[in-house]
Protein backbone atom coordinates (compact mmCIF):
# COMPACT_ATOMS: atom_id res chain seq x y z
CA UNK A 1 0.00 0.00 0.00
CA UNK A 2 2.48 2.51 1.51
CA UNK A 3 4.33 1.54 -2.67
CA UNK A 4 1.52 2.51 -4.47
CA UNK A 5 1.35 5.55 -2.50
CA UNK A 6 4.41 6.95 -3.00
CA UNK A 7 4.57 6.08 -7.01
CA UNK A 8 1.08 7.95 -7.08
CA UNK A 9 2.55 10.99 -5.37
CA UNK A 10 5.85 10.98 -7.47
CA UNK A 11 3.49 10.83 -10.68
CA UNK A 12 1.76 13.65 -9.47
CA UNK A 13 4.49 16.05 -8.13
CA UNK A 14 5.95 15.19 -12.19
CA UNK A 15 2.75 16.25 -13.22
CA UNK A 16 2.28 19.21 -11.54
CA UNK A 17 6.35 20.38 -12.52
CA UNK A 18 5.39 19.80 -16.07
CA UNK A 19 2.53 21.93 -15.85
CA UNK A 20 4.63 24.58 -14.39
CA UNK A 21 7.46 24.49 -16.71
CA UNK A 22 4.48 24.77 -19.73
CA UNK A 23 3.27 27.61 -17.98
CA UNK A 24 7.21 29.19 -17.51
CA UNK A 25 7.19 28.75 -21.13
CA UNK A 26 3.74 30.05 -22.34
CA UNK A 27 3.63 32.54 -19.83
CA UNK A 28 7.50 34.19 -21.05
CA UNK A 29 7.22 37.40 -23.64
CA UNK A 30 9.68 37.90 -26.42
CA UNK A 31 12.48 40.13 -25.67
CA UNK A 32 11.77 43.51 -27.45
CA UNK A 33 15.11 45.30 -29.36
CA UNK A 34 15.50 49.27 -27.27
CA UNK A 35 15.15 51.90 -29.41
CA UNK A 36 17.47 54.74 -29.03
CA UNK A 37 16.40 57.94 -29.27
CA UNK A 38 18.63 60.60 -30.51
CA UNK A 39 18.19 64.20 -28.57
CA UNK A 40 17.62 67.16 -31.25
CA UNK A 41 20.17 69.65 -31.00
CA UNK A 42 18.28 73.08 -29.73
CA UNK A 43 18.08 75.42 -32.26
CA UNK A 44 17.40 79.23 -31.73
CA UNK A 45 13.63 80.46 -31.47
CA UNK A 46 13.59 82.77 -33.98
CA UNK A 47 16.14 83.07 -37.22
CA UNK A 48 17.62 86.18 -35.92
CA UNK A 49 18.91 84.68 -32.43
CA UNK A 50 22.21 82.86 -32.59
CA UNK A 51 23.82 81.23 -29.85
CA UNK A 52 25.94 83.15 -27.22
CA UNK A 53 27.07 80.92 -24.25
CA UNK A 54 25.88 78.39 -22.18
CA UNK A 55 25.21 79.33 -18.35
CA UNK A 56 27.28 77.20 -16.38
CA UNK A 57 26.78 78.20 -12.60
CA UNK A 58 23.82 80.63 -10.68
CA UNK A 59 24.40 82.75 -7.64
CA UNK A 60 20.93 83.28 -6.33
CA UNK A 61 21.71 85.91 -3.68
CA UNK A 62 23.54 88.30 -6.25
CA UNK A 63 21.32 87.20 -9.39
CA UNK A 64 23.94 86.48 -11.31
CA UNK A 65 24.95 83.82 -13.50
CA UNK A 66 28.25 82.23 -15.10
CA UNK A 67 28.13 81.67 -18.85
CA UNK A 68 31.19 79.76 -21.03
CA UNK A 69 30.63 81.90 -24.43
CA UNK A 70 30.50 80.55 -27.64
CA UNK A 71 30.78 84.16 -29.27
CA UNK A 72 31.52 87.86 -28.08
CA UNK A 73 29.50 89.59 -25.97
CA UNK A 74 29.05 93.26 -24.82
CA UNK A 75 26.57 95.34 -22.44
CA UNK A 76 23.48 96.83 -24.29
CA UNK A 77 23.14 93.54 -26.45
CA UNK A 78 19.67 92.31 -26.18
CA UNK A 79 20.05 88.49 -25.05
CA UNK A 80 17.28 85.32 -24.73
CA UNK A 81 17.79 82.92 -22.23
CA UNK A 82 16.25 79.86 -22.58
CA UNK A 83 15.85 76.09 -20.89
CA UNK A 84 13.95 73.61 -19.55
CA UNK A 85 12.03 75.92 -17.39
CA UNK A 86 13.74 79.23 -18.13
CA UNK A 87 12.54 81.79 -20.74
CA UNK A 88 12.92 85.23 -20.64
CA UNK A 89 14.59 88.37 -22.28
CA UNK A 90 16.82 91.43 -21.33
CA UNK A 91 19.57 93.74 -22.09
CA UNK A 92 22.90 92.99 -20.63
CA UNK A 93 23.61 95.82 -18.39
CA UNK A 94 26.83 94.27 -16.55
CA UNK A 95 29.25 91.91 -17.47
CA UNK A 96 32.93 90.71 -15.20
CA UNK A 97 35.21 88.54 -15.93
CA UNK A 98 37.16 87.93 -11.92
CA UNK A 99 35.05 90.78 -9.86
CA UNK A 100 36.54 92.89 -12.65
CA UNK A 101 33.59 95.15 -14.56
CA UNK A 102 33.89 94.67 -18.40
CA UNK A 103 32.60 96.35 -21.37
CA UNK A 104 32.57 93.23 -23.93
CA UNK A 105 33.80 89.55 -23.51
CA UNK A 106 34.92 87.25 -26.48
CA UNK A 107 34.55 83.82 -27.13
CA UNK A 108 36.13 81.33 -25.10
CA UNK A 109 35.45 83.16 -21.50
CA UNK A 110 33.65 82.77 -18.75
CA UNK A 111 32.07 85.86 -17.37
CA UNK A 112 29.77 86.46 -14.56
CA UNK A 113 26.46 88.10 -15.87
CA UNK A 114 23.55 89.85 -14.10
CA UNK A 115 20.02 88.21 -14.76
CA UNK A 116 16.94 89.67 -13.92
CA UNK A 117 15.43 86.48 -13.54
CA UNK A 118 16.69 82.76 -12.37
CA UNK A 119 18.53 80.42 -14.41
CA UNK A 120 20.09 76.96 -14.19
CA UNK A 121 22.83 75.17 -15.04
CA UNK A 122 22.98 74.06 -19.50
CA UNK A 123 20.16 77.25 -20.15
CA UNK A 124 21.58 78.64 -23.63
CA UNK A 125 21.95 82.33 -23.90
CA UNK A 126 20.93 83.84 -27.52
CA UNK A 127 21.78 87.09 -28.71
CA UNK A 128 18.83 89.00 -30.25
Amino acid sequence: MALKKTKSLKRSIKKTLKKKCVRKRVTKKPLRKKVKTVKKPQEPIAAKEEVVGVVTHYFPKVRAAVVKLKDTLSIGDNIHIKGHTTDFTQQVTSIQINHLPINTAKKGQEIGLLVDSRVREKDIVYRL
